[in-house]
């Protein structure tokens, strides 16, 4: 198994690729957290946080690096056709599960992004509008900037130490704690309110998705099956949203 390939001046760095990776997983995670828990006007955060982590690989790694890390066309369209199917479906499956165990409380992982989406300051706005403007946003940031970071780039990077199912478990892992800011901890007028149970099943859920797109990557040869998933499971996400959850 050949090492992801860097360009060089990143080879002469004395951290190496592996303290670039764990200082960009640091500061990556700290913008996410501001950005869901900071002021509105931080909202931004989350833009520059996908953005970075989408041009990490033309950055660091030489081209060689990239076609490592799956940034290539996939081997067959149709693992596109079936990312897409996937994600919508794992979406579905998280909003019932969500919706029967929950209902509309604040305790439903899906309630608490739409309650992210309605702090915007989006006064006046028709629901179409809002929905739109919000799905658009949603299916183009996240499933770029995190695929290319997490099935592609971090996968890769702690390949070379773990091997190939360790490095996808600690990926998993880390994909699905970061989503603790959109479901599990809540910051509010009240303080700090954590909710364990139904915070530790988003946890899960997000670490199967996880496990799905990184099949989806590995199967396809290419990270763009995963972004197609991930992009149709925050459209699925949305739509439910917006249909059934939205006030």
């Amino acid at each position: 198994m050949h090492r992801i390939d860097v360009k060089p001046f990143w080879r002469a760095l004395p951290f190496g690729i592996a303290g670039l990776t764990l200082a960009f997983v640091l500061a990556s995670s700290a913008g996410r957290a501001a950005a869901v828990f900071g002021p509105a006007s931080w909202r931004a955060l989350f833009v520059v946080v996908f953005v970075a982590m989408a041009s990490l690989p033309w950055m660091v790694l030489s081209r060689e690096g990239r076609r490592q890390i799956g940034l290539q066309r996939p081997r067959h369209p149709g693992w596109l056709a079936l990312g897409l199917l996937l994600g919508a479906l794992a979406a579905s499956a998280c909003y019932l599960l969500g919706a029967t165990l929950y209902g509309a409380s604040a305790d439903n992982w899906f309630v608490s992004i739409a309650r992210s989406y309605q702090l915007q300051p989006t006064g006046g706005w028709s629901l179409l509008r809002l929905h739109l403007t919000f799905t658009v946003i949603a299916c183009l940031f996240s499933p770029i900037g995190e695929e290319i970071f997490f099935r592609g780039f971090l996968q890769k990077v702690l390949e070379d130490r773990h091997g190939r199912t360790g490095a996808t478990v600690m990926e998993a892992a880390l994909f699905a704690l970061v989503h603790l800011c959109h479901h599990g901890i809540l910051v509010g007028a009240a303080g700090v309110q954590v909710l364990p149970v139904s915070g530790a099943l988003w946890v899960a859920q997000m670490f199967l998705l996880s496990l799905m797109f990184a099949w989806l990557r590995r199967r396809g040869d290419s990270v763009m099956p995963a972004i197609a998933a991930h992009a149709a499971f925050n459209a699925a996400m949305n739509g439910w949203i917006f249909a059934r959850l939205w006030p």
